[in-house]
């Protein structure tokens, strides 16, 4: 069995296209969506601000693969992202991500001597 690892994946975008009903279903929910919304999860987290209603992010969680690497965990996440979008009729750009492999980041202690 191949060692599996977990990803957290920030997908970035751009609102494009959007229906007038998009925006306002946007803009009604944007407080559902603020800062305080941002969690990885494996369905996807959205978060945008509504003032200026133009970039927008999603924090996915990715188990996979460690042989696959960060290049599958960003076309996965990628894929979920386009999907979600897709299917609630939002209309968006050119995606980027940015990944962090979970399991072989590094932690930095403070020594007892530090804190």
């Amino acid at each position: 069995m191949s060692e599996r690892h977990t990803y957290r994946v920030i997908v970035r975008g751009t609102w494009d296209g959007l229906t007038e009903q998009a925006r306002a279903r946007l803009l009604a929910e944007a407080g559902d969506h603020g800062l305080t919304s941002m969690r990885f999860t494996e369905e996807g987290s959205l978060t945008y601000e509504p003032a200026p209603l133009k970039h927008f992010s999603m924090r996915y969680v990715v188990v996979s693969d460690a042989a696959d690497g960060e290049e599958m965990a960003a076309a996965i996440a990628e894929d979920r992202a386009e999907t979600t979008l897709r299917d609630l009729g939002y209309g968006f750009g050119e995606l980027k991500t940015a990944v962090t492999d979970l399991d072989t980041m590094k932690i930095n202690r403070k020594s007892a001597s530090r804190r």
